[in-house]
């Protein structure tokens, strides 16, 4: 395993074949005190019970590859239906006209403080509101349950530049950061080199 001395007040050189993500933390201790959305007669939320790894990540693949979504492609197959499947993991999909839109997951095995694991629509569904709708959804189902008392999430910077501000607006409140330093799934293959150009590809 490589290792590198992280300089706190200045620059780290990283291999080409890594990249280094700022993450965000935010939490919700209270529930908002009015919806965050109102009703959409187009679109119903359906919960997906045990779904088929290859449906999954094809979903998992079409909303998050722009932004260098990669953890759960690295998965074999059992490892994760094992983590779909898991004793208080719930998902859910919003759908159209029959066709899956989106993506929220809600892990809730510390039942005080569920985490929103993924949450996230197909490209051609942004900036229609549906993600507000689908946030006044999740947040609606994790403080209807007495034991929450924090409800909690993180985003990066290979995330969607809108993305922070959209957490913060829905009543959101940032807590902590951290650096995260992974394998560029470009250079292994699991996303195609043109994919989240927002973080340059470095490999030739």
């Amino acid at each position: 395993m490589s290792s590198a001395t992280l300089d706190l007040n200045g620059y780290t050189d990283l291999p080409d074949e890594k990249i280094a993500l700022v993450v965000t933390f935010l939490e919700m201790t209270a529930a908002p005190g009015a919806p965050l959305a109102g009703e959409r007669q187009e679109v119903s939320l359906e919960r997906w019970t045990a779904p088929a790894v290859s449906d999954y990540k094809r979903l998992f693949r079409e909303i998050g590859e722009d932004w260098l979504w990669c953890g759960r492609l690295l998965y074999d197959d059992d490892r994760l239906n094992a983590i779909l499947t898991a004793p208080g993991n719930e998902i859910y999909t919003p759908v159209i006209d029959g066709r899956q839109v989106g993506l929220l997951e809600i892990d809730y095995a510390d039942p005080e403080n569920p985490e929103l694991a993924y949450f996230g629509l197909v490209p051609s569904a942004v900036g229609s509101g549906l993600g507000r709708w689908l946030m006044a959804q999740a947040v609606r189902m994790v403080w209807s349950r007495p034991q929450t008392k924090r409800f909690w999430l993180h985003t990066c910077t290979g995330d969607s530049p809108q993305a922070l501000g959209f957490y913060r607006s829905c009543g959101f409140l940032p807590y902590k950061r951290s650096i995260e330093v992974m394998d560029d799934p470009r250079a292994s293959g699991f996303l195609e080199k043109d994919k989240g150009p927002h973080v340059p590809f470095l490999m030739k």
